[in-house]
């Protein structure tokens, strides 16, 4: 298990040493839940659902779907089976896990003022996002970099911008769709053409 296999799987262990998000992640690995449907269901507060559900989609353990003014969640089955390798592999765990650092000198090496990279720092590993940011303006700095994955001018298929987002976190659907909300990329009507945002069109 490499050193930065090794650092997620302590982020899910992490995650789901609490007795209500396993019980959440088993009724979400068979249906969609929103949010009042599971408070109700476990008999707990909105809000505390909410810190929940919010923490294990930052970690790419669920999907999300928007329906109108509605967000229903659903267990990722990728990440799930990611999960349960690392699992089957702990015997594989290194005993002095590598320097994780060294991975990182391409933040270090971008043109980006100093807050920026420490946001970079902070929530990646080797190219990796480990999780999602809650703030918004650091999300929009992770979202400035995911876009420098795609080259200006050139036209992307979805499947080519999930296979690109996949290589950085698992939850691509989420980065795809925040990349054209907030603007940093355009998308054909019925989502069959991606592209970078030109200048004149920012």
């Amino acid at each position: 298990m490499t050193a930065i296999e090794q650092t997620d799987l302590l982020l899910l262990l992490k995650l789901l040493a609490d007795e209500q998000r396993l019980k959440m992640v088993g009724m979400m690995t068979h249906q969609e839940w929103n949010v009042s449907d599971l408070a109700e269901r476990l008999q707990l507060s909105e809000p505390t659902i909410s810190h929940h559900v919010s923490k294990m989609h930052q970690a790419g353990l669920l999907n999300q779907r928007m329906a109108g003014n509605q967000r229903f969640y659903r267990v990722n089955t990728l990440r799930l089976t990611q999960f349960k390798a690392y699992i089957a592999n702990l015997d594989t765990l290194l005993a002095q896990p590598e320097n994780q650092e060294s991975g990182n000198a391409w933040i270090n090496a971008l043109d980006w003022d100093a807050t920026d990279k420490k946001v970079l720092h902070d929530y990646t590993l080797n190219g990796r996002l480990m999780q999602f940011p809650t703030k918004e303006k650091k999300w929009l700095i992770v979202l400035r970099w995911l876009a420098t994955r795609f080259e200006a001018g050139k036209h992307y298929t979805e499947k080519e911008v999930n296979a690109i987002l996949t290589e950085i976190h698992a939850d691509y659907a989420t980065m795809r769709r925040n990349l054209v909300e907030y603007g940093f990329m355009r998308r054909e009507r019925g989502g069959g053409d991606y592209w970078l945002t030109a200048d004149d069109e920012a």
